[in-house]
């Protein structure tokens, strides 16, 4: 399990991960097929392309520390552009697209002001629930506000299989709501577990998961039944990647074969190019290229 240094971009290629230098491209560092000496390829064919973000963290309020919550719409707006251009086939935010407020009524001004953004993302766009998103409003609330009918589920797109977990439950399986959780006691509940198995045992498609606490390992930031949740996605032997976000730095690690890719939040930085998001194209081998923009890492997943 090796951690790309932030700042650093990296591709995995026959197993064997490497560093590039920031700003290196992509398309020409990943050989091509075709052995040595060949031109470099563009990267797979697309069977599906998908936008990622992580962690807007969209509050009106000062900056705390690294997290300028005030310049949200402002990256928000590049990643908007950055999108129309690149016509993915649906986006995903992978949580905590909210901070916390002090009361629910400012709470769902936030969200009705960046979601309303956030929608001018062209294509299908799906919300992972992160614990800031739930920490003063209900789950109902949050994904009524985003027009959502479920917190976790499954779709298919470009002949893949994608999963959305929510792990916003305290480890005695309350849901998170109303300022009853802690950040660090994020936990999925048996009866999500036993959905995962069933969901993985009826797909024979290449899989993608996305999540937003870490289930990469074991620590704060992570589910605090990672464990269990690995151990299913292995056994599957469908999952190619977990996308998650959370900890808010670039991070990767490779478990039971399994890509995990932890993305850059949003939130951090008051820069022109801080923040990040990352365009991925996916094809039906289970082959899957990202491409990040700002501080976000590339990741090159071909066999």
């Amino acid at each position: 399990m090796t951690p790309i240094p932030l700042g650093r971009r990296a591709f995995l290629r026959g197993g064997a991960l490497t560093l590039l230098a920031a700003g290196t491209d992509l398309a020409a560092a990943a050989p091509a097929a075709g052995g040595p000496g060949s031109k470099p390829g563009p990267g797979p064919a697309p069977g599906v392309r998908f936008g990622l973000l992580t962690d807007l963290h969209y509050a009106d309020k000062p900056a705390a520390g690294s997290r300028h919550y005030r310049r949200t719409p402002a990256k928000l707006a590049a990643a908007v552009e950055r999108f129309a251009a690149e016509k993915p086939d649906f986006t995903v935010q992978l949580g905590d697209l909210i901070d916390a407020a002090d009361d629910v009524a400012t709470e769902k001004r936030w969200l009705g002001t960046i979601h309303k953004q956030f929608a001018q993302i062209p294509g299908p766009r799906r919300h992972v629930l992160g614990n800031h998103c739930v920490d003063t409003l209900t789950k109902a609330e949050f994904l009524d506000g985003v027009g959502q009918e479920k917190s976790y589920f499954s779709f298919d797109a470009g002949g893949l299989h994608f999963l959305v977990l929510d792990a916003c439950f305290r480890a005695d399986g309350v849901a998170y709501g109303r300022g009853n959780s802690r950040w660090d006691d994020a936990n999925v509940p048996p009866a999500e577990l036993e959905w995962l198995r069933a969901d993985l045992a009826a797909t024979r498609a290449p899989t993608v998961v996305f999540a937003h606490q870490r289930l990469d390992g074991a620590g704060r930031h992570h589910v605090r039944n990672a464990a269990a949740v690995r151990e299913i996605l292995e056994a599957s032997g469908r999952v190619s990647a977990v996308f998650q976000g959370h900890s808010h730095a670039n991070d990767y690690r490779e478990v039971g074969g399994i890509h995990y890719a932890t993305l850059a939040a949003t939130v951090e930085g008051g820069g022109e190019e801080d923040g990040g998001f990352a365009v991925a194209d996916a094809t039906g081998d289970g082959a899957l290229v990202v491409r990040g923009f700002r501080r976000q890492a590339d990741y090159d997943w071909r066999a």
